[in-house]
């Protein structure tokens, strides 16, 4: 589908270097399989063990697949970067511009948010690496800051004037997690020091002791293949970047999260084969379990440390990733007049062919609400979990439009599901956004605490009344929402 069909002057600035491989491999990137299942690990522990781990993961994928599948139609059929704010407005009867802003704001605060969870997530395995070799050493808050606003700038500085490479980055990207998956998996299974488990307890172990949650606990570990798969739909805001987006685009979300399924696999199995005990998993002072976890098995901090390097390049991958897709979405935005500031947002430099503002836009965003780990890191730890809900929420609204209108218009798309598939798929897409939107917003672990705390919900309304202010400010009168279509 031509630009100008979406009602789109073409963009003449953007670089037009994705295909169906270079945006399977953005994807993959995006989720970052050792990083993503890796960094939240910890919530895992606390929802049992080997079984969450393990079971948990399969059961993910498959509900996160409807969700790829459910986009994938939407994507096919109106292939723009505006993504889930343009599906809306063309989905809905009534209130379309209403449907089309909530929704784009929705989408821009996720995208945003997951991006800082990802950058401060870097932060945080550094400083735990740190604490292997000197566990009574803890990084200040002012520390874990300027170690976050160093990955935020090299990131931009990467993003601004490297982008026509990055796809092949993207695909360094790929190789380089497969190669990682396979030495963590030799590494664990071969050393073992903390002890191996039967296959038994590798793929079925449950301790509910730790969350408090009782029967619930389960769901508790659902939490890191989650945030892993969370971003995937990210990759819509490139949609204009790539050639023949109306059938590579939903081919890349199709196959993104099967093929990060069986990486994933190779990747948590030797975890959970090799597990120490989940206490002193718990227990360890570096807050993060995965160099923990690297080093009780490598029997040496300096083991733990080497393996968790290898998460830490594939963690600068998703990050520059991760900023790309977050800069085209807040520029898509931008271009429809929805937020403040929108025409300096909206431009793309003639020359770098990227929207050097909106980097720069989200950047300074993500520094801005990097400090309030000063004052509280339970706060700032929402951020992670805004993220999720926020993306999910956004994916949620169009296909929920969508089956209200009979899935009338995916029909229509080149890619689109059989009609009693597409609705089982759609169905089950909305029933798990809804009980995700329940789970990351629970704390971790009962009782709860100040600190324990999530605080999700409350970050997700404070930022959405931005979006409200500024409706009233400016948008209720200004904004028209996306163009209509032109067939």
């Amino acid at each position: 589908m031509l630009k100008e069909q979406l009602g789109y002057e073409p963009e003449k600035n953007l670089s037009r270097n994705r295909g169906l491989f270079t945006l399977l491999f953005q994807s993959l990137a995006i989720a970052a399989i050792p990083y993503g299942e890796g960094a939240p690990l910890l919530s895992a522990i606390y929802g049992g063990g080997q079984l969450s781990i393990f079971l948990g993961w399969i059961i993910v994928c498959i509900l996160d697949e409807c969700i790829a599948l459910s986009l994938a139609e939407l994507a096919s059929r109106w292939p723009t970067s505006a993504g889930p704010a343009y599906w809306s407005f063309q989905l809905a009867k009534t209130n379309k511009t209403l449907a089309a802003y909530a929704t784009g704001w929705i989408w821009l605060i996720g995208n945003i948010t997951i991006t800082l969870s990802v950058n401060f997530g870097f932060a945080s395995l550094i400083g735990a690496c740190v604490t292997l070799f000197h566990p009574d050493f803890t990084l200040t808050a002012w520390q874990m800051l300027l170690i976050f606003y160093a990955v935020c700038l090299g990131t931009l500085i990467i993003c601004i004037f490297m982008n026509r490479i990055l796809p092949y980055v993207d695909t360094l990207c790929a190789g380089f997690t497969a190669v990682t998956i396979i030495i963590v998996l030799i590494a664990l299974s071969t050393t073992a020091k903390a002890g191996r488990h039967s296959a038994a307890d590798a793929l079925g172990a449950y301790d509910k002791s730790f969350a408090g949650y009782g029967g619930f606990t389960f769901f508790i570990g659902l939490l890191p293949a989650a945030y892993t798969f969370s971003a995937i739909g990210m990759i819509t805001s490139m949609a204009e970047e790539c050639n023949e987006a109306a059938s590579q685009l939903p081919k890349a979300l199709a196959l993104a999260i099967p093929t990060g399924c069986i990486a994933g696999l190779f990747f948590i199995i030797p975890i959970c084969a090799t597990l120490p005990p989940l206490a002193d998993i718990i227990a360890n002072s570096g807050g993060q379990a995965l160099p923990y976890i690297f080093a009780r098995v490598m029997g040496t901090p300096g083991g733990g440390v080497g393996l968790t390097a290898l998460v830490l390049i594939i963690t600068l991958f998703c990050s520059i990733s991760i900023t790309v897709a977050a800069s085209r979405c807040t520029w898509a935005f931008a271009r429809d007049d929805a937020i403040p500031g929108a025409r300096w947002w909206a431009k793309v430099h003639p020359s770098l062919g990227v929207p050097v503002e909106s980097l720069i836009l989200i950047t300074i965003v993500q520094m801005l609400l990097g400090i309030i780990n000063i004052g509280s890191t339970s706060a700032f730890t929402a951020f992670i979990s805004v993220g999720v809900v926020a993306l999910a929420l956004s994916y949620g609204i169009p296909i929920a439009i969508s089956m209200l209108d009979g899935r009338k218009e995916v029909k229509k798309a080149v890619f689109h599901l059989p009609s009693p598939l597409g609705w089982a798929v759609n169905s089950i897409s909305v029933v798990w956004i809804l009980f995700e939107l329940v789970l990351f917003c629970m704390p971790g672990a009962l009782p709860v605490t100040k600190v324990s705390m999530n605080y999700a919900s409350v970050v997700l309304v404070g930022l959405s009344s931005i979006a409200l202010a500024w409706y009233f400010i400016h948008s209720r009168k200004n904004y028209k929402g996306p163009p209509e279509e032109n067939l």
